[in-house]
């Protein structure tokens, strides 16, 4: 049976541990150490000291999520070899603390993006949504203050010098460098017991004109071919990738099954080709058919962790969007209910 999990940001998270442990079904914990700077490389005793924290509670520290990958692998500079070994150095040292499963992504500049982190619903709850008309209003070179999430990521001048060093990237390059980095890290997975999820790109098309090449059956197809291992996983996310009309997921599930290390399991409600908001979990609410995506993970015998994404706000809660401790809870239970009737079904 799949490995019911949540995402937890650690000892400052509004969500305790406490919280997780009493939904029902909970197996696991996907955390990262989130002070980490890109490029630099997760110590044992960082990792030792986070885990000892979940294991006190009866919990699995099952993923981390993520490692950020540094700018200069993903542009191919000169330096992106250093950087590559610190990567290697987190993935020994995540084999030897035996954290079995790295989510991680290849989308340049920007991690998932959203143009509004509390849409209003007609029942009062809030939702992160997605317009691209609205990320079209928006002009980065005044900075990320007017990007939902973003303000104070990068200085000015920052961002300006990485969107010039990626006028030169296109969808090829972007891969050539994705390859490269996989070439590289990939034997280490295997020797250190760690199994790699490449997250798909969130939403899985362009954003400020940045190739992104991890979003559809073809793309995926490829990078598993680059090194034909299953520590060359994916992370199968069906919000990222539901909110493309062109990717049948329960397919793609089918598809790709022997390389799929981790599920993120949430619904989106798509409301044009390029607009889409977060909805209940459950099917009816959204464009994603859950129960079919649950049926085929079962089908291709998925027993790797799986956690509810990112949930609306409801009850009055507040904190950081998409990750308040209700909604998620009820998509936990939820997608547990639908594990518990396929596994007795069949």
């Amino acid at each position: 049976m799949m490995k019911m999990t949540m995402r937890w940001y650690g000892p400052d998270d509004s969500v305790t541990l406490e919280n997780i442990l009493q939904v029902p079904g909970m197996a696991g914990i996907v955390s990262a150490l989130h002070d980490l700077k890109p490029g630099e490389a997760v110590t044992i005793d960082r990792l030792e000291e986070r885990k000892k924290i979940i294991e006190s509670m009866g919990l699995k520290w099952l993923v981390i999520e993520s490692i950020p990958v540094h700018e200069s692998i993903k542009l191919g500079k000169t330096e992106r070899d250093k950087f590559i070994e610190n990567y290697i150095q987190s993935i020994r040292n995540m084999g030897k603390v035996g954290i079995p499963v790295l989510c991680y992504n290849f989308m340049p500049v920007f991690d998932w993006t959203r143009t509004n982190l509390a849409m209003q619903n007609a029942d009062g709850s809030t939702a992160l949504s997605f317009a691209q008309s609205d990320l079209g209003k928006i002009d980065l070179s005044r900075g990320t203050s007017d990007l939902p999430g973003w303000g104070g990521t990068y200085t000015v001048e920052e961002l300006n010098e990485l969107l010039a060093d990626y006028k030169n990237v296109d969808d090829a390059t972007l891969f050539e460098n994705l390859a490269y980095f996989l070439r590289k890290v990939i034997p280490v997975a295997e020797e250190a017991g760690v199994l790699m999820a490449i997250h798909p790109d969130d939403p899985p098309w362009s954003i400020f004109g940045l190739p992104r090449i991890v979003r559809n059956a073809e793309t995926l197809q490829a990078l598993l071919e680059v090194v034909d291992s299953p520590h060359n996983g994916l992370t199968f996310c069906t919000g990222s990738l539901g909110a493309s009309e062109e990717n049948n997921l329960p397919a793609m599930i089918r598809q790709f099954g022997h390389r799929i290390n981790f599920v993120h399991a949430r619904n989106i409600k798509r409301t044009s080709s390029r607009d889409f908001y977060e909805s209940k979990h459950p099917s009816e609410f959204g464009s994603v058919n859950m129960f079919e995506v649950m049926r085929a993970l079962h089908d291709i015998g998925f027993t790797g962790p799986i956690r509810p994404d990112h949930g609306r706000m409801i009850w009055g809660e507040s904190g950081r969007p998409g990750y308040g401790l209700y909604d998620r809870a009820l998509g936990a239970t939820y997608l547990y209910g639908l594990m518990e009737a396929i596994e007795h079904t069949k």
